[in-house]
């Protein structure tokens, strides 16, 4: 088992989600997430004054996958996050993380069954 996590622009969900949908991973969960990398931000005019935005509005989603799911799930994500052909600064990262159990509270199912 994995823990996938994602950051990504926020315009992109959508895509993200219909290629997650297209390979059979139906569970996530996302939350809004703020952050800099490349970017370093930029700045914006608000009633005539500059001002440094240095954190941008990301998503973050958080997948829990069995192993057999992995390579698909990561590569629908790398395949709705991207802006261009060649990818863009910006475009997000992809975590994935060992994953020790997860146990589903209504059934006390654990493990691979969990997911």
């Amino acid at each position: 088992m994995k823990y996938v996590i994602a950051i990504i622009r926020p315009e992109r969900l959508d895509a993200v989600k219909r290629e997650l949908q297209n390979v059979e991973v139906n569970r996530l969960t996302v939350s809004s997430a703020s952050g800099y990398g490349e970017q370093k931000g930029h700045l914006e005019v608000y009633r005539a004054l500059e001002y440094e935005v240095n954190l941008l509005e990301k998503i973050r989603l958080d997948i829990a996958v069995n192993d057999e799911f992995l390579k698909p799930t990561i590569e629908a994500i790398r395949k709705g996050a991207k802006t261009c052909e060649d990818g863009a600064i910006g475009d997000g990262k992809i975590f994935v993380l060992p994953l020790e159990n997860v146990i589903r509270i209504r059934t006390d199912e654990n493990g691979s069954n969990a997911i």
